[in-house]
């Protein structure tokens, strides 16, 4: 079952939580992208991908430098596509119908500067990212063995012992 996340494309803005559904009741609101699979995040991604190409890029973009790396396929890295689809679901509350007059300054404090500059430092997730190249990060190494789980079997004996 999957639902619509977002608003009719080019709208730039997540769907609208406070509108009433066809049945008289809202609809619910947007599920954050990680929680998404197949269609949904599919759909989801394009929706943010618009957002990310025709508002936010064009506006707040910046030059791209050593010291402030963009991914050309930013949608590639994971924690990218989290921080953004963050930022663009803050951004319909805080600027689409329904927000008042403040809404616009509180998403540029609360929220625009910290997500750019996470993304944007350059031990962020566009390390080794340069204009027309991607370089996928690399994750952190994280042990197999479950610290809650049974404890691991002992080591065979040695034939040196």
């Amino acid at each position: 079952m999957s639902t619509t996340q977002t608003s009719p494309a080019g709208s730039g803005t997540p769907a609208d939580a406070s509108a009433p559904a066809s049945g008289g009741e809202p609809p619910a609101p947007p599920r954050f992208i990680l929680y998404l699979d197949g269609p949904a995040y599919a759909q989801t991604l394009r929706q943010l991908t618009l957002w990310t190409h025709h508002v936010l890029l064009p506006v707040y973009g910046r030059e791209v430098t050593s010291q402030s790396p963009w991914c050309p396929v930013w949608w590639e890295h994971p924690e990218a596509v989290a921080q953004l689809h963050g930022l663009w679901l803050a951004w319909g509350d805080l600027t689409g119908p329904g927000s008042d007059m403040t809404g616009p300054a509180v998403w540029h404090r609360d929220h625009l500067s910290s997500v750019m500059g996470t993304l944007r430092d350059p031990q962020g997730p566009f390390a080794g990212c340069k204009p027309g190249m991607h370089r996928p990060k690399e994750k952190p190494t994280v042990e197999t063995t479950d610290p809650f789980g049974p404890p691991p079997p002992p080591p065979p004996p040695s034939p040196w012992s």
